[in-house]
């Protein structure tokens, strides 16, 4: 059984979840959030939606859904943002992390949440990555994002550009490439995982010309790390390593920051990627967009991020047992 946070509950995550419920489900999840806005906003959808909070008892036919109650400070008004209910989503988070902990979940799908609510609320708060790698207490984690064709994981995550250089150190990238080996191994069962690295700069620096990270970070931890067994090819441009003819035999992309892979994958696959969280003791994947208040209540968000999540789950807690 997997647990399913519904996230920022006037973002989009609420309509998903409810949407996915409207047809029979082949795994097995409970929602873990506020069943008053489940059941608020199926009503505002016009869709049919019965609740049960019995967590033991998990309902996979159209129409039903099991909730794990989280009750919301507030009333809910879909694409209104309010503070009073910032500590719920953090909430949900800790609940569905205990079924974790406690072995009543195999794993964890988390709808997107708005971090700027939940920081004006007073919690210092970066992003879910940060904030599982911190409760389960690792040394460090790698986000992922996967389509059906191509693979990128970050070296750095939510930071402003200004602070990516200075962030990227030999221990940083030494200890995510390894991370992000260790679990293509385990969780993708890729026996050798090759991965191409970006650089930082452009032209991958063109030899210290515009940028000296690619030859006093980069290429030393891949020399390293080539001598330690990984399969490792790069630093390469950017601009370039997202072709067919460079991707040709990558299982994994690692670029340098956020915005310089994940544009490429989104635009190659957005609405069917998933979010994975590499170096967790437990499984954890999420949608590849964010709340979209915008559209919240109406009903046209897509589900096919979320369906994906939760089959990449489901798959990857079957694999590593």
């Amino acid at each position: 059984m997997l647990a399913l946070t519904i996230g920022e509950p006037a973002g989009i995550g609420p309509d998903l979840v409810i949407k996915l419920c409207q047809r029979d489900r082949a795994v097995d999840w409970v929602a873990v959030g506020c069943a008053a806005t489940l059941a608020e906003r199926a009503h505002q959808l016009d869709l049919p939606l019965r609740i049960t909070t019995d967590s033991q008892d998990c309902p996979n036919k159209a129409g039903e859904v099991a909730v794990i109650d989280v009750p919301c400070a507030a009333p809910v008004v879909p694409g209104e943002l309010d503070v009073l209910n910032a500590p719920a989503v953090l909430a949900m988070l800790r609940r569905a992390l205990t079924g974790i902990d406690k072995g009543s979940f195999a794993g964890l799908v988390t709808g997107p949440i708005q971090k700027s609510i939940i920081n004006e609320a007073g919690h210092v708060f970066s992003g879910h990555t940060e904030f599982l790698c911190s409760h389960a207490g690792v040394d460090d984690v790698v986000m992922m994002l996967a389509s059906r064709d191509l693979r990128v994981a970050l070296a750095t995550t939510h930071l402003p550009l200004r602070d990516v250089a200075d962030a990227i150190t030999k221990p940083l990238l030494s200890r995510r490439l390894r991370i992000l080996h260790a679990d293509l191994q385990r969780r993708f069962a890729i026996a050798n995982p090759c991965i191409a690295l970006t650089g930082l700069n452009p032209h991958a620096g063109e030899g210290g010309y515009l940028g000296r990270e690619e030859i006093d970070v980069i290429e030393p931890v891949c020399h390293e790390l080539r001598q330690a067994g990984l399969n490792l090819v790069g630093p390469l441009p950017a601009d370039t390593l997202f072709t067919a003819e460079q991707l040709n035999g990558v299982d994994c992309v690692m670029a340098m920051f956020h915005d310089q892979g994940l544009p490429v994958l989104k635009y190659a696959g957005f609405g069917e990627a998933v979010n994975v969280t590499l170096g967790l003791p437990f499984v954890r994947t999420s949608v590849d967009h964010g709340t979209a208040l915008d559209i919240a209540g109406t009903g046209v968000g897509a589900t096919g991020s979320l369906t994906a999540a939760i089959e990449m789950a489901a798959s990857l807690c079957a694999a590593t047992g």
